[in-house]
């Protein structure tokens, strides 16, 4: 059954930060998809789930640091397979892993991902996810405990548990990306991954060896304490989701918590830290 949706079509000067920081905060009021285009960005969110008064919420739409004109248009049907299969494009990740859609070709990789990634986060193209994976493939995980939180599309926890990892488990808030992910697993015949719909109060109770959260700023601050909680002895912490300007209020947050900084990755503005405990 199709669904009615509201398209928007943005541009935004200067195109970067701009157009990440618009996705993040549109994803914050229910717009469930995006698509990077030359001069800004289009967004998608379902009619039933807009109002028209949401849109002041967008902080970066009336800030004087960006010139950013858009217009919108009622969508009656959108074959998002479809979508995808025009705007995603398949990765190679340190000549190592590649991530790929189905309908795209296998490459002679020791690790090949398959993912249909639909509305959710993580195919591998933002720089975030680009450097976790970079992380993940540096890393012994042999029969280490994992938890992959804001999963996305559970990419992260399926090449943890390529690797080794056991027993390994994935957590969204968003009930789209707990689905995907689900869909994913089985699709990587990685079926071993437990998936979980919810937040940080999941943890309770819990440890694991390895914790690996790409989220944001704001939400890793509010969270750490329970990731720290949750964390073994001697465990490692990956964090990304965050700008390298960020990376000192991180630091400073995870000192509190006596988790020591190890390494990090940048890759165009952003970064992806580890830290153990």
């Amino acid at each position: 059954m199709s669904q009615a949706y509201k398209g928007f079509y943005f541009k935004v000067s200067p195109l970067q930060p701009g157009t990440e920081i618009l996705i993040a905060q549109l994803g914050e009021i229910g717009f469930e998809s995006f698509v990077e285009t030359e001069n800004g960005l289009e967004a998608f969110i379902l009619s039933s789930e807009f109002q028209l008064d949401q849109l002041e919420d967008i902080q970066i739409l009336n800030s004087e640091d960006f010139k950013i004109e858009f217009t919108s248009e009622d969508i009656e049907q959108v074959n998002w397979n479809s979508e995808w299969e025009k705007n995603f494009s398949p990765i190679l990740v340190a000549e190592k892993c590649q991530v790929r859609a189905p309908f795209h070709p296998k490459l002679d990789t020791e690790f090949d991902i398959v993912i249909e990634p639909k509305m959710s986060f993580g195919t591998g193209h933002h720089a975030t996810t680009h450097m976790m994976i970079q992380h993940i493939l540096n890393e012994n995980w042999n029969q280490k405990s994992v938890l992959d939180m804001g999963c996305g599309t559970g990419v992260l926890a399926i090449l943890t548990a390529m690797k080794g990892a056991k027993p390994v488990e994935a957590i969204d808030i968003d009930n789209w990306c707990y689905l995907n992910t689900l869909e994913n697993i089985e699709r990587n015949n990685c079926t071993e991954i437990s998936v979980h719909e919810g937040d940080v109060g999941l943890l309770k109770d819990k440890n694991f060896d390895v914790i690996i959260a790409n989220i944001n700023r704001n939400i890793l601050l509010n969270d750490m304490g329970d990731y720290c909680e949750a964390l073994n002895k001697n465990g490692a912490l990956f964090l990304s989701g965050f700008y390298k300007d960020d990376l000192p209020v991180i630091l400073e947050a995870c000192k509190k918590l006596a988790l020591k900084y190890e390494s990090h990755l940048e890759r165009e503005d952003w970064v992806a830290v580890k830290f153990v405990k």
